[in-house]
């Protein structure tokens, strides 16, 4: 074979890696991790956007991270595997914006919800079924029990039948308990502040519109965002939410 030829094979043999690796980078599965505010801002949501990006690398996710409620389209939507609310707030997302987002979960999208995610788009129905309940209020934040009630799921198989740990716990109305499948609740005489006595869920998940969706009421703190067994927590609902 003529230095030619080789020259030519070698380029094609560097062509077919390049393309090779190229399509092995878009086939990451990605992430959209979305924390606008229009109300109360948490001041965890920079340590959770880092641990988000850092869980993306760990599980060979592409996660981008935004406040900018423009990329709500159907076109730019359809990218992602999953969409996670990071402790937003109030109403962030505009008609169109709603419309896009409702079509992608119909679409058979995920949705993750954190902590304040239930604090969003009050006046929106869709939006409230999907999270399965809208906070009321929470006491300071503190030590409490909290129980697993489903070990087969795997946003908790992984803890111990019951959890101690620091938290902002939010009371919530309108708990769509017909519609969804709780995974943890909290004891609340193990605290002070409750207000849904006999049955007070804070961690749950369900198929809704084509979709799915997973909602949980940790990561009230900066600190939760460096805790591992939190952080499983919600890795593990992203990975759920994106199988289809």
């Amino acid at each position: 074979m003529g230095n030619l030829s080789k020259l030519a094979s070698l380029c094609i043999l560097l062509t077919f890696w390049a393309c090779s690796f190229t399509k092995k980078t878009t086939q990451l599965p990605k992430i959209l991790v979305f924390s606008a505010t229009k109300g109360f801002r948490h001041n965890s949501i920079a340590a959770g956007k880092t641990a988000l990006l850092k869980m993306g690398y760990e599980n060979k996710w592409h996660v981008d991270t935004t406040e900018d409620a423009s990329v709500f389209t159907a076109a730019n939507l359809a990218q992602f595997a999953a969409v996670v609310f990071l402790n937003t707030t109030g109403g962030i997302l505009n008609d169109e914006q709603q419309i896009a987002f409702q079509t992608y979960i119909q679409a058979g999208g995920g949705f993750v919800g954190i902590h304040s995610a239930s604090d969003t788009e009050s006046d929106w129905p869709w939006y409230n079924n999907l999270v399965g309940a809208c906070f009321e209020s929470h006491p300071v934040p503190q030590v409490a029990a909290f129980t697993v009630n489903d070990k087969n799921h795997p946003t908790v198989s992984f803890m111990p039948d019951t959890v101690r740990r620091q938290e902002e716990i939010y009371n919530f109305k309108s708990f769509k308990k017909e519609l969804v499948n709780v995974v943890l609740t909290v004891e609340e005489s193990s605290y002070t502040g409750g207000k849904m006595p006999g049955f007070h869920p804070i961690a749950w998940y369900h198929n809704y519109d084509g979709g799915k969706a997973f909602y949980t009421a940790w990561g009230h703190a900066p600190q939760a965002f460096s805790e591992p067994f939190f952080l499983q927590h919600i890795a593990e609902a992203i990975k759920w939410a994106t199988i289809k």
